[in-house]
């Protein structure tokens, strides 16, 4: 089963992956910055970080004053989000993102934030769902996710049209790790939003901020032309 093969592989990297997260490029310096600049203020606000593994969301999320739930997959993920945001009111828990929220109320938030981790799932539909439900009225849906054009170059897909299971290896985390996900094209992308009750507010190809170059120039400059993210903001309708 995939999803057996995704929760070994958080598992297996979580201790390493903690020790990177604060300036490892493709998350400090390219997927954080841009996701960021679509949250609205969060002071006061309450914000559900979904898949949130080592917490470092949340860490920034507290710090601007936001009420924060976290959950991910890994319970090591788990633990160590718990131990970075020890001392405040942050809340942690393993869950399967897949499986319903069942321990968030209708609509108990003001944001949803998911930074990538949508490509694990293979449908979005009962996922999104449960986003729309959770949020309060005219709440925000923030999402990062895999590219779907860089994602069909890169694992040399000759079906762009389906929604297909495909692993690569990490090698940045320790011992190279077997990563398995899902490439899908943008209509399932942005259909699984507008169709269920979300109308698109940005969509947002990201660049690298400077601070990128200077710990890997190769992929500074390979980002500057061709995108291997993508930052979505969906807003519920009323």
């Amino acid at each position: 089963m995939i999803r057996e093969k995704i929760l070994a592989a958080y598992e297996t990297m979580a201790e390493r992956y903690n020790e990177l997260i604060d300036h490892k490029p493709h998350n400090a310096y390219y997927d954080r910055p841009n996701t960021l600049s679509l949250l609205p203020e969060v002071n006061g606000k309450s914000v559900l970080d979904a898949a949130c593994g080592p917490g470092k969301y949340a860490e920034i999320l507290l710090s601007r004053g936001a009420e924060v739930t976290g959950f991910d997959l890994s319970p090591r993920m788990v633990e160590l989000a718990k131990e970075r945001n020890a001392g405040t009111a942050g809340r942690f828990y393993v869950h399967d993102l897949t499986r319903p929220l069942d321990k968030c109320v209708d609509g108990s938030f003001d944001v949803v934030l998911c930074a990538l981790a949508m490509h694990y799932i293979e449908d979005w539909t009962a996922t999104i769902r449960e986003f729309y439900r959770v949020l309060k009225p005219s709440g925000q849906l923030i999402l990062s996710i895999e590219h779907p054009f860089f994602e069909y170059l890169y694992f040399k897909s000759e079906t762009y049209f389906a929604t297909e299971a495909v692993r690569c290896t990490w090698s940045g985390f320790g011992k190279p790790i077997e990563v398995n996900s899902y490439r899908r094209p943008l209509s399932a992308c942005i259909g699984p939003l507008t169709e269920n009750g979300f109308y698109l507010d940005k969509l947002l190809e990201p660049k690298p901020v400077p601070e990128f170059e200077k710990l890997d120039p190769k992929h500074f400059k390979e980002l500057n032309e061709f995108p291997a993210f993508m930052c979505l903001r969906a807003i519920r309708r009323d």
